[in-house]
């Protein structure tokens, strides 16, 4: 969906909590302002599938990522951000109030992405949810400002993100960079080089002290360019020597990388990131990345808690086969709206960017059913790795790629917190 055509009153009256089905989960998000009501009769939530119709002012919220650029771009986002509005409204709505998301896409530009900063602050969003970009740092203070909250990220890579205190990341991705190279030791590799896309240094500092605390030292740190269409030159420097690979590439380069890294006939693993190493790079290239050790923090789509995540795909329309939706930024998106939801039904009276900032800063137990370990931010990682006291979240799963398939290794998490401190685990 593109930005927002209608703008919504000042206050809108929220009613009562709407009766969740047994293992359903709530689905909801709001604006401006939202206050106490009544639930129409006859309103049911997401998991029933009829509803009265939502009516009256439309609830607002922001969802920031790339769509046209000249370097990655997240579809998957933008259209699990549609594909909620579109269920839930189809499900009586919030409330009975219908949801309306604006998705701002931030053109891979700085100033593009001030510019969606902008926006949620003068339409009176109440949140930014489920979103993703390079350019965080163009967001993140201007919304915070007015207590609008970077809400449910999947993927902080930005200082902003990963310690302001209106950002609330669900997901972890520096982490998951951890998993990897804990994963790769315990699978027995020898020389490991990392591979980092230009932006994302910042996973750099734990990756090393997870090497270091398993008695590692990576052999090269390549810094890969995002636009480039050919990786030949990384992949040889990447693969010199190695026997492994860890890697933090997004999805769009990684397809150029994964050409590379077959045309080279190297016999080194990669380890990547869940939604990135996937089924989309890895087409036309299944035999080369056959074996790859995926590392995330989401468990598998096909697993219990993405049920009504595949339902609202199907229902919307949305092909599964197009687009990776089993990835940190589908799962993560779906996610997000969801702990939205599950906090903003516990504010008494007006749901405003303060009330919703002061209630999940009071949120202790987020539980999520299995899509992520239950979460406490009230407590920061104050004592964890320094500049990183945002993450929430600190544990992986892993899967792997087999003939171009991702097949699921592990459904448990596994907390990297030490590691990625530089303790031994």
């Amino acid at each position: 969906m593109s930005s927002d055509t209608r703008r919504s009153r000042p206050i809108v009256r929220r009613g009562a909590l709407v009766a969740v089905l047994a293992g359903s989960l709530l689905l909801a998000v709001s604006p401006g302002r939202v206050g106490a009501g009544s639930t129409p009769p006859g309103t049911q939530t997401a998991g029933s599938g009829t509803a009265a119709a939502p009516t009256g002012a439309p609830i607002k919220v922001m969802t920031v990522t790339t769509l046209n650029a000249n370097g990655p771009t997240y579809k998957n986002i933008a259209n699990t951000a549609e594909a909620y509005q579109k269920y839930i409204n189809a499900r009586g709505g919030i409330a009975g109030h219908p949801l309306e998301v604006t998705v701002c896409d931030e053109q891979f530009d700085p100033a593009v992405a001030t510019t969606c900063a902008r926006k949620a602050v003068d339409e009176n969003m109440v949140s930014v949810v489920g979103s993703f970009t390079f350019f965080a740092e163009s967001i993140v203070p201007v919304i915070a400002a007015k207590d609008i909250t970077w809400f449910g990220e999947c993927c902080p890579i930005t200082p902003s993100e990963l310690t302001n205190n209106h950002s609330f990341p669900i997901g972890n991705q520096p982490m998951y960079a951890v998993g990897a190279v804990k994963r790769a030791v315990d699978d027995g590799c020898k020389n490991i080089n990392a591979v980092i896309i230009d932006g994302a240094q910042i996973f750099i500092p734990p990756m090393e002290n997870a090497m270091k605390a398993l008695g590692k030292k990576f052999g090269a740190e390549v810094i890969l360019p995002p636009t480039s269409q050919d990786y030949s030159a990384e992949v040889a420097q990447a693969t010199n020597g190695a026997d492994c690979v860890v890697a933090v590439i997004s999805e769009t380069p990684y397809i150029a990388w994964n050409t590379a890294w077959a045309q080279a006939g190297t016999t080194a693993r990669q380890y990547g990131p869940q939604g990135n190493l996937d089924v989309i790079s890895a087409k036309g290239n299944e035999a080369a990345t056959t074996g790859s050790i995926i590392a995330g923090m989401y468990p598998d789509i096909s697993t219990p808690p993405w049920d009504e995540y595949r339902t609202a795909l199907q229902e919307g329309g949305y092909d599964m086969n197009e687009l990776d939706y089993n990835s940190l930024g589908g799962m993560g998106t779906w996610a997000a709206f969801t702990a939205f939801t599950q906090i903003a039904e516990t504010i008494q009276g007006d749901i405003t960017a303060k009330s919703f900032f002061d209630a999940a800063s009071k949120t202790s137990k987020l539980d999520l059913k299995g899509m992520v370990p239950v979460l406490d931010f009230t407590k920061e990682w104050s004592d964890g790795l320094p500049g990183y006291q945002r993450l929430f979240n600190r544990s992986v799963v892993f899967s792997k790629l087999d003939n171009g398939k991702v097949v699921p290794l592990t459904t448990e998490f596994e907390d990297v917190s030490n590691l990625a401190m530089g303790k031994a685990p």
